[in-house]
């Protein structure tokens, strides 16, 4: 198996990146954020039609897998994609 490259710790960053994707609603939240930008709790929770805590605990494994990022804006946090590889992944996806 000498063709194969092996770079394990690159691999396991990427595959961080599919396993946070991997789930319909936190699929659902990076597809919306790349089409507006950013956005709030609030807005996914009502166009997401799932509880506020749910959206929180999906933002919260998208921000650990360093796929999103929220910038505070008063008492709200507007999130944003800033992971290249993920937005490439969606992108493909819904193409």
């Amino acid at each position: 198996m000498k063709d194969f490259d092996v770079d394990m710790e690159l691999l396991k960053g990427k595959a961080k990146i599919l396993k946070a994707l991997a789930h319909p609603v936190r699929l659902c939240i990076v597809k919306g954020l790349l089409k507006v930008g950013s956005c709030n709790v609030s807005n996914m929770q009502s166009c997401l039609e799932v509880p506020q805590s749910t959206v929180s605990q999906h933002l919260a494994k998208l921000r650990n897998a360093g796929i999103i990022t929220g910038k505070r804006n008063g008492v709200e946090i507007n999130y944003s994609v800033i992971n290249e590889d993920a937005k490439a992944i969606v992108e493909t996806l819904f193409s």
